[in-house]
Parts: C-alpha cells; sequence; structure tokens
C-alpha cells in the first residue's frame, strides 16, 4: 500500500490514539498493507494528520494482536501469514464453529434462524453478484448469528478473541476465489441441518467448511 493514500475514519467520539489504531488495523485487515510492508511512523504520521506518538501506541497495540512484528534495525512490519499461523488459528476454530453449531442446533430460537436465513440470502446475492466486500461483511455476520445464538458467553469471547486473525485469512482468500459457489453451498447445508436439529451433520459440515477454508487459504496466499 502507499502509505500516502492510507484512509482516516474520524470518530469525534474516540480517543484519537483509538482512532488511529482503528484506521490502521482495518488497513491491514483488508490487505491495503500488505503482509511484510514497513509500517514507518513518520510518513503515517504526515498522512494522518497526527504526531508520531499515537502511530508508535498503535503499532504496539498491533503487535500484541499479532498484525505487526518488530524487526530489529528495521521497525515495524505487517506480520506475515505462516502456515503455522494458519494451522493453528483454523485448527482451533474447526472446533469452535462445530461446538458452536452443536448448542445453536439446541438453543437456537426461530427469530434467531430466520436472521440465519435473512443473512444468509443476502450472502447468496452478494456471491451471484460477485460483490466481494458484501461476501466478507455477511459472511462474518453469519457465523456471529451462529455463535451469538449459542448464548456461551465463554465460547464467544474465545471466537472474539481470534476475530482479527480469522478476518485475515478470511480477506486473503475471498477477495482471490473467482467463484463462491461452494461457500454458498456450504452455508445452506449448515442452514438446513440446523433447522432440523441435526446436531451431529451440523457439526460434520462446520468443521468440513473450515476445513475447505484452510483449504483454500494455502492456496491463494501460495502455501501450497
Amino acid at each position: 500500500m502507499n502509505q500516502r493514500d492510507l484512509k482516516v475514519n474520524i470518530n469525534e467520539y474516540l480517543p484519537l490514539r483509538d482512532v488511529v489504531f482503528n484506521s490502521l488495523r482495518e488497513a491491514i485487515l483488508k490487505g491495503e498493507f500488505q503482509p511484510g510492508e514497513r509500517l514507518m511512523e513518520k510518513q503515517l504520521a504526515e498522512k494522518m494528520g497526527v504526531s508520531r506518538t499515537p502511530i508508535r501506541e498503535a503499532i504496539r497495540k498491533l503487535e500484541l494482536e499479532g498484525l505487526v512484528v518488530m524487526i530489529p534495525r528495521k521497525g515495524a512490519e505487517v506480520a506475515q501469514i505462516t502456515e503455522k499461523d494458519l494451522k493453528d488459528v483454523l485448527e482451533v476454530r474447526a472446533t469452535l464453529e462445530a461446538l458452536a453449531v452443536k448448542i445453536a442446533c439446541q438453543k437456537m430460537t426461530e427469530e434467531e434462524l430466520q436472521a440465519l436465513v435473512d443473512v444468509n440470502e443476502l450472502f447468496r446475492q452478494a456471491a451471484n453478484g460477485h460483490d466481494t466486500d458484501q461476501v466478507i461483511h455477511q459472511d462474518v455476520a453469519f457465523h456471529d448469528i451462529i455463535f451469538q445464538s449459542t448464548r456461551n458467553d465463554k465460547l464467544i469471547q474465545i471466537i472474539n478473541n481470534l476475530r482479527e486473525q480469522i478476518y485475515r485469512f478470511r480477506v486473503e482468500y475471498i477477495t482471490k476465489m473467482e467463484d463462491f459457489q461452494t461457500l454458498v453451498e456450504e452455508h445452506d447445508d449448515i442452514v438446513d441441518a440446523i433447522r432440523h436439529r441435526n446436531n451431529t451433520l451440523a457439526q460434520t459440515l462446520a468443521e468440513r467448511h473450515i476445513e475447505n477454508q484452510e483449504k483454500s487459504v494455502r492456496t491463494y496466499i501460495g502455501l501450497l
């Protein structure tokens, strides 16, 4: 990314350091900063119209989230997506998704099921129109409804701790896909399993969905 093109989303209700942090994080998660790209405090500060202090604070927070690494004698870089990162995050996600759909089969209300169906339809429309931004947005919403329906605060907290890493992988492969039909079919199958309260099938489908995501990420970011 040309750091001169960085957009700053001003929010009058947030402290400046949080505005800077949110802007940089969003740029990394959306792939506007490429893995391995240096984050130079001086250029970023000039573009965003702030001092270097909130830039430095934001970079430290991004490092804690695993989105930035500090390289001796070079400074801050956007973290590379490694094969180990991918395997670690998606192994955990597959387990959490399987548990979530199992609980959802038991606890999801009819209103929540309808919300899932509605979001899935929006996902289908975005996929058919190849609207990548909406595909990503509705995919996040689809899985969030399932997790929220469990009403298990600890489960939701754990998945939220992985949210940035999961989102980054999602962007990496969805933005490079030419056809979303497989994702549409997998979502349809999961909705159908939850509708019929078939928790065994739902778990299998959820695990397969994440396994296929791992294969896609490997393919599209060159880990195969």
